[in-house]
């Protein structure tokens, strides 16, 4: 995968010009405290945004063929109608995308089956083993987190590359819309009906799958891991993040102060809000809002979570129970002008971005 770094912009108000529509989806599940490395990535995301189209992109996208069995109108209506030209393959995209390196551990998308076998093992010893989740009996029997998604979508991993026992110690899963289309749903559809996420104009992508190994939970790890992201969200133009995120347990009464507090201060437009499926529905309007210290609330949340609200994020209306993964989600959504806008008012961009280009 290529991280190549380009001159940053001279003027933020260039970036805004340069703006399009697009899309990015942020599920499952944290690993650890990303949120000052977000603010980081997130400010050089932002003075890089227009400039994409200099550049090509090749994507090392493991793709299935479309399915033979999925309804065309099902599709329509979460806004995946089949597109009229054919998907670009792994070799084609917007541009180069190579790997970035950082001492001895290197960002970069997955490009063999093996390394998406090694990506699962991390994810199963992570969620399942660490985390508590549940596996069936084949993801017991292969210690391998797995689902139909996995093979159609692109990887990124960390590698160590002194470490000679499972080198990979970070991953993120990105599903975009060419991918979804394939399977007939994103992943978060399961929990939410996203139809106004998933049609939202331009290229939409779902990032989810986080995770890195206990050992790696730094700085360091973390800012590589994101640095991958805005790489990849860069390469694509993104202008809209959504996704499950999720706070730790299953008990929603336990979480009544968090998800109230989400409710009242961060709940999304109505043109943007994904709405849990009703089956699955919790309401987190459990307590009034004048009974909710919002400073409180907010330093309670997981910092994953904390960084993206800080930076203008909004969350669906509902919870949802994942019993299988031992947690309540909840949906956040992230318009990346907003991210623009504050950080424009509120902090040196140059400053920062030219931190990133000496250390690349």
């Amino acid at each position: 995968m290529d991280g190549a770094f380009r001159k940053p912009l001279a003027l933020l108000g260039r970036a805004t010009e340069s703006l399009k529509s697009k899309t990015v989806s942020l599920s499952r599940k944290p690993g650890a405290a990303f949120q000052s490395t977000l603010r980081l990535t997130l400010r050089f995301l932002t003075q890089r945004h227009g400039l994409n189209a200099r550049l090509g992109y090749r994507p090392m996208t493991l793709l299935l063929p479309p399915s033979t069995n999925t309804p065309s109108g099902a599709l329509a209506s979460a806004g995946l109608a089949a597109p009229s030209a054919p998907l670009p393959n792994a070799s084609t995209g917007p541009r180069a995308f190579v790997p970035v390196t950082a001492g001895n551990q290197v960002i970069r998308l997955a490009k063999s089956a093996d390394e998406l076998d090694a990506a699962q093992a991390l994810r199963y010893r992570v969620f399942y083993d660490e985390m508590g989740a549940k596996p069936d009996a084949q993801m017991q029997a292969s210690r391998r987190d797995f689902d139909k998604f996995d093979t159609i979508c692109d990887h990124l991993l960390v590698v160590d590359a002194e470490r000679t026992d499972d080198p990979v110690v970070g991953t993120y899963r990105f599903i975009r819309r060419e991918h979804a289309r394939m399977t007939g749903s994103f992943y978060s559809a399961s929990e939410y009906d996203i139809t106004k996420l998933a049609s939202f104009p331009g290229t939409v992508l779902e990032l989810g799958r986080s995770c890195v190994d206990a050992g790696y939970r730094n700085r360091a790890t973390m800012q590589l891991l994101w640095r991958g992201v805005s790489e990849y969200v860069n390469a694509y133009g993104i202008d809209l993040m959504f996704g499950c995120a999720s706070l730790p347990g299953t008990d929603p009464q336990q979480l009544a102060v968090q998800l109230s507090y989400l409710y009242h201060y961060h709940l999304a437009p109505e043109a943007l809000r994904a709405t849990a499926l009703p089956h699955r529905k919790v309401e987190m309007n459990l307590l009034p809002k004048d009974a909710i210290d919002p400073k409180r609330a907010l330093a309670s949340l997981p910092p994953l979570l904390k960084g993206y609200l800080r930076v203008g994020g909004f969350i669906g209306d509902g919870a949802v129970v994942d019993h299988q993964f031992n947690t309540t989600d909840v949906c956040i959504i992230v318009k990346t002008d907003l991210i623009e806008e504050r950080y424009t008012r509120h902090y040196d961009i140059g400053t920062e971005s030219a931190s990133f280009k000496k250390a690349s």
